[in-house]
């Protein structure tokens, strides 16, 4: 008999994500850690990772991240839950180290070798990234979830923060959108064998062009796209440096299946979760349809880079980006002086 994962749980991929409205909210009485003079990053601006410095050429990455099935393939689970939690520590411009495994599994109704396919997945993923899985912790689950502890290495001064952008600066957009797109198509039984190959490609696709954009100082800012949608990653940036966006829809790039998915109506529930969240700090042209304004808060599964950096610095952070095998990065906007985003046709 064959298992859908996804029928186990209520939820998938970065999809399961608070919605960032409720996380401010549950949040916002949670102290912050100061008083650590060698904690670099931490709970106060919403960043990808902690980070803490060893020494004046050495700081560790802390990150962890998991979630239920977004696919049925257990070996394909394991690899995009890994390939995400990893993300965090190059979003950092870290090199990850080491991982632990977070596993949560409903035994009494999964099969031991599907769990080991599970696991078999992440492991595949972190032999890419050159790391061993270290150690983890599992338990009895009513629902499948997977995940990592990341850990990396990066120097003081390379750290890229998700709240340093500047005025003028260049927005970078390494992977295209529609993964919640697809995973909703997929949820109904509409996703065809290229529009899955399609979703694979990009949630299985490390983000190591964050190691070579530690090195280049006219990167200013560096997160990556992932639950809280283009719209709500963009937000993040914006609120931590007190500037604000102009991005044009035209210039986004997006996967084609999920472009087309995307106007027959296909949206994920999270989609207008994100939108009610931080809607008010949007301004969106006239003209503008539903099924666009649902891409731009749309749920990425392991999404790509968002780059603050230097508009002469452009071209070598496109570069570096198509060196990694990200040939469909595109330039989305800029930052300006003010507050929120402006969306143009």
């Amino acid at each position: 008999m064959s298992i859908r994962l996804t029928e186990l749980s209520h939820g998938g991929g970065c999809g399961c994500k608070i919605a960032p409205g409720v996380l401010r909210e549950i949040l916002a009485q949670s102290p912050a850690a100061t008083g650590f003079a060698d904690l670099l990053v931490g709970t106060e601006s919403s960043d990808d990772a902690a980070v803490y410095r060893l020494n004046d050429s050495q700081a560790i990455v802390a990150t962890t991240d998991f979630f239920m099935p977004i696919v049925d393939d257990a070996f394909d689970f394991g690899r995009i839950a890994a390939t995400n939690a990893l993300s965090d520590i190059y979003a950092m411009g870290g090199k990850p180290l080491f991982a632990l495994a977070i596993v949560g599994m409903p035994v009494n109704k999964l099969p031991t070798e599907v769990i080991r396919q599970i696991l078999a997945g992440g492991e595949s993923v972190c032999k890419t990234a050159g790391i061993p899985i270290a150690g983890g912790h599992s338990i009895d689950a009513p629902e499948p979830i997977y995940g990592l502890v990341g850990i990396g290495v990066v120097h003081p001064d390379k750290i890229k923060r998700n709240d340093r952008a500047q005025p003028g600066d260049a927005l970078v957009l390494a992977k295209p959108l529609g993964i919640g797109v697809f995973a909703d198509a997929m949820k109904k039984g509409k996703l065809g064998a290229e529009g899955y190959a399609q979703m694979l490609s990009s949630t299985t696709q490390l983000n190591t062009p964050g190691i070579l954009l530690a090195e280049l100082p006219e990167v200013h800012a560096l997160t990556d796209v992932t639950g809280f949608g283009l719209l709500g990653h963009l937000l993040e940036i914006t609120r931590g440096a007190g500037l604000g966006a102009d991005i044009r829809f035209a210039d986004l790039p997006v996967h084609p299946l999920a472009l087309e998915l995307a106007q027959a109506g296909f949206a994920p529930g999270a989609s207008e979760r994100n939108w009610a969240s931080y809607g008010h700090e949007v301004r969106l042209p006239e003209g503008m349809a539903e099924w666009q304004r649902k891409l731009l808060c749309d749920p990425q599964t392991s999404g790509g880079l968002l780059v603050a950096c230097e508009r002469e610095a452009v071209p070598a952070v496109l570069a570096e980006m198509s060196r990694e095998g990200f040939a469909q990065a595109r330039v989305i906007g800029r930052l300006e002086r003010g507050s929120g985003v402006k969306v143009s046709l």
